[in-house]
Formats: C-alpha cells, sequence, structure tokens
C-alpha cells in the first residue's frame, strides 16, 4: 500500500532528518540528477514501461508519450549494447526513474532498497547523522536548519549557509542523494564540511563528529509563573502524546507559547492531532490533488487540553515547515492564537511514497495542502500577525519558492512570482551576538536578550494580546 507523506521533503533527505512516513495509505507531513543520467534514466523507463500490460491501453490515450518512450528504448539498448565499460543494469534502472523525477518538483524522488529503510527509521525518532535539513538552491547545498540539540546545532551551522566541499569534494552540481551518503555515516566518525556564509561573506570549515541521534521532538518548560513554553521540535510518532503530558503538567496557566520555530515538518497524523489540543474536534487541513481520492478532509479527534480562554501565542519562521505550517495555519484560521516571528517556509505539498517489489520506494507529489479557510500553503507559507525579527539573516534564507522546480503558489500562477513575505522592518533588524551556547540552555533573562521573537510572544501573552485571537 502506498505512504502518503510530507515535510521539507527534499530539504532533508540529508543527513539524519529526512521526511516522515504516515500511516500506510494515509497522506503525512513533511536533488536533480544530471542530464546524462536522465538520459539514460529515460532509456530504462522506456523498456520498463513498453513491458507493461496497461501500455497499449494508456497508448490511445497518450501516443506521444508512448512514442517517446520507444525512442528512449532505443536509447537503453544503444547504451546497454556499446558504451565503452558495461554498465551495471540496476544503475541505469534507477538512474532512469531518478531522472525521470527529478525533471518533476524537488520532492518527489526514487528511494533505494536501503534510502528507504533509511527513510523509515528516522520517523521512528533516531538516526546515524549530524542533523540538519537542506536543499538546493541555484545548484548549491544549502542548510534550511540545524535540528535542536544534535552535532550540526552544537557545531554552529546555520540556517541560510552553503555547504562547498564535504570532506574536501567540492559540492558543484552534486545531488542531494550523493550528499546524504557523503554526510551520513557510523557513531562516532568525522565529516568536515566547509560553508560560506553569505551574511558575513565568509568561509568556515566546520567538522561535526557524528553521533546516533534520538529525537526528542517536545521540550517544554515554565518561563515565568503561569506563563508555559511548549516547544515541538518536529512531529514524530510520539509527538502527540509528549505534548499532551506537557501540557497537562502545567498548572494555573496564564498563557502558553508554543514554539514551532525550524520545525521541518514529519507525519501529518501527528499535526492533525496535536492541533486538537488547543481547538478539539475542528477542520486543521485539506488535501487537493488530481485523482477524487487525493482530496481528503482531516479533522481532529484530540480532546481540548488548552482551555480555549488561556491566550497562545504560537512562533513561527522561515524554517518553519510543512506539518509545522499545517498548525499554525489551522490555529490561526480557528482564531485560536496569535501567531507571531516571520514568513513560513512554504511547504505546502503532499507526497505519496510507493513501495516497489524490490523494496524501493517511489517518492511522489500528488497533492497541495489547504489551511481550514481554504488558503494554499504551497509556494505561500503562513504570514504571521505580528512580525518579529529574529536570529536568521534576511539575506540568504531558503524558502521553498526558491527551490528548482517548485510547484508554483496561487500568487506565482497569476502574477508569475511569490508574494514577498512581510518582513520586519530594516530598522527593526539588528546582527545579534552568537551566545556561546544553544539558546535553550540560558536562563531565561539571558536567553531573551538573545532571542528577540520569544521576549516579544511573552510580552504579548502579559499583555493578553494572546487572548485577542482566542476563540469566543
Amino acid at each position: 500500500m502506498p505512504i502518503v507523506l510530507n515535510t521539507v521533503l527534499a530539504v532533508r533527505r540529508l543527513i539524519g532528518l529526512a521526511s516522515f512516513t504516515g500511516r500506510r495509505g494515509r497522506p503525512i507531513l513533511a536533488g536533480a540528477a544530471l542530464a546524462a543520467r536522465r538520459l539514460a534514466a529515460a532509456a530504462a523507463l522506456a523498456a520498463l514501461a513498453l513491458a507493461w500490460p496497461a501500455a497499449p491501453a494508456r497508448a490511445e490515450s497518450e501516443p506521444e508519450l508512448w512514442e517517446k518512450l520507444r525512442i528512449f528504448s532505443q536509447v537503453l539498448n544503444e547504451v546497454n549494447k556499446k558504451f565503452v565499460e558495461k554498465p551495471k543494469g540496476d544503475e541505469l534502472i534507477y538512474g532512469a526513474i531518478r531522472g525521470m523525477l527529478g525533471s518533476l518538483d524537488p520532492h518527489s524522488a526514487f528511494l533505494t532498497p536501503e534510502e528507504l529503510k533509511d527513510f523509515e527509521q528516522e520517523t521512528r525518532g533516531s538516526f546515524d547523522g549530524v542533523g540538519i535539513e537542506i536543499s538546493q538552491r541555484d545548484g548549491v547545498l544549502t542548510v534550511v536548519s540545524p535540528i535542536e540539540g544534535t552535532p550540526a546545532y552544537r557545531a554552529g551551522l546555520q540556517a541560510g549557509d552553503n555547504i562547498i566541499k564535504i570532506d574536501g569534494r567540492a559540492t558543484k552540481d552534486m545531488t542531494t542523494n550523493e550528499a546524504v551518503k557523503l554526510i551520513r555515516g557510523a557513531k562516532g566518525t568525522r565529516v568536515v564540511l566547509t560553508i560560506s556564509r553569505e551574511k558575513t561573506k565568509s568561509i568556515h570549515t566546520i567538522p561535526v563528529t557524528r553521533d546516533r541521534i534520538p529525537i526528542r521532538s517536545v521540550r517544554s518548560q515554565e518561563l515565568e509563573p503561569g506563563y508555559g513554553y511548549l516547544r515541538i521540535i518536529h512531529f514524530q510518532s510520539d509527538t502527540y502524546e509528549a505534548a499532551r503530558v506537557a501540557l497537562n503538567d502545567f498548572t494555573d496557566l496564564k498563557g502558553l507559547i508554543l514554539d514551532l520555530r525550524n520545525n521541518p515538518g514529519g507525519l501529518l497524523e501527528q499535526s492533525v492531532r496535536i492541533s486538537g489540543l488547543f481547538v478539539g474536534p475542528e477542520l486543521v487541513v485539506e488535501t487537493r490533488g488530481r485523482l477524487e481520492d487525493q482530496n481528503d478532509r482531516y479533522v481532529s479527534d484530540s480532546e481540548m487540553v488548552l482551555p480555549a480562554d488561556c491566550p497562545l501565542v504560537v512562533l513561527i519562521n522561515e524554517g518553519s515547515a510543512s506539518a509545522s505550517e499545517i498548525v499554525a495555519g489551522a490555529l490561526q484560521d480557528h482564531k485560536r492564537a496569535l501567531l507571531v516571528g516571520a514568513q513560513s517556509f512554504g511547504k505546502g505539498s503532499v507526497q505519496t511514497v510507493l513501495p516497489l517489489p524490490d523494496g524501493s520506494g517511489l517518492r511522489l507529489t500528488t497533492a497541495r495542502y489547504y489551511t481550514p479557510s481554504g488558503r494554499s500553503i504551497q509556494a505561500e507559507g503562513i504570514t504571521p500577525d505580528v512580525t518579529a525579527p529574529g536570529r536568521l539573516p534576511r539575506e540568504g534564507v531558503l524558502r521553498e519558492k526558491d527551490l528548482e522546480r517548485h510547484l508554483a503558489g496561487i500568487n506565482e500562477k497569476s502574477e508569475g512570482k511569490a508574494p514577498e513575505p512581510q518582513e520586519a522592518a530594516a530598522d527593526e533588524e539588528s546582527d545579534l551576538a552568537d551566545p556561546g551556547r544553544p539558546l535553550s540552555e540560558l536562563p531565561l533573562a539571558e536567553r531573551l536578550k538573545f532571542d528577540p521573537q520569544l521576549a516579544q510572544a511573552l510580552t504579548l501573552l502579559k499583555e493578553n494580546k494572546g487572548k485577542v485571537a482566542a476563540k469566543k
């Protein structure tokens, strides 16, 4: 059966956190091949396609496609017979599939049996790696965000960093999957990343020691008496239960901050259930695709835990993607929370993972996500109610609309480009000093100096602004 998913999938196949699968047959949240590979790829696919029983029926409705497949088949035959060295059959076939999918959008991809196993392991919340999400921008591997608490995070990698070398090997024209193989490795081994940082126009060589990374997806604490803080790092199989327990542990809340910043996404099911903790059994998200069975409405079955009259502020930024955008959009549409921060990433498409007979998998974009009010997330993102400067630089930040071959957003279709996100005014921007250690490890008073978005969220709660949007 197919698995459907979403996160910043292509964006994070990488180094230990990729997209997350969900229950089979249900949507869940959450590189391109070189030209030569695509040619061989197409050829292999042609041979396979011509052998499929359904081909004659399809040929009547799509004659041009099937005629092209005959050409592909001829190319495959020539390559197989005449290439200077005998090619490996599986490399031709896998390369063919990668080439075809690489011509679509940045989130459709082919997973080898090994990659599919890694993918499923990551869903369970642990892996060996360094812990960053990346994608390609203009042919350059770019960091979307480091995962909090991982080796990459501790080593100082930042969102927007361009990875120009991996262990001395240049990454120009390197696919994401190729980078995955180079950066991943056994626990305790080291990988050296050379990065360029646009904000400071500098080059840094950063050694990172790989580790087994158990992802703790939920963190919580009381910032001040009566004011709670709930951080969701990403959405995995145990996130809902961990969030529910954390909410129940708070007592006498005057207000809550839900932090979804730099959250790349994860399981759709979890995002729907977590939304219900704040709005109860309400519509959370819709999916719409070409086929009728790709159109669905997701209503939370969770019991509301945070009282409706308790003020709620949600923090989002450029690294908030997929499942986190679904939660933020639902809470905003239901007027349950005040959103603070920066325009989110804009990953609003559904990927279906189809297991293949040899243990490999096909990850194919099949639908788009829409918030309860009908807003499209794709290439648009979620706009906060209150913009606030953050630690990410204004220049060099990667969003969905920056990815090559991304599915166009609604405004891009009508105007040719996506709207510019509403950023904080230039005079509000400041070069924030490096705190020298993870913000979560700092005492609150010191932490607020380095995290203006959190400071503003707490101020708004104290002013009871988070209740302005709350349901009556």
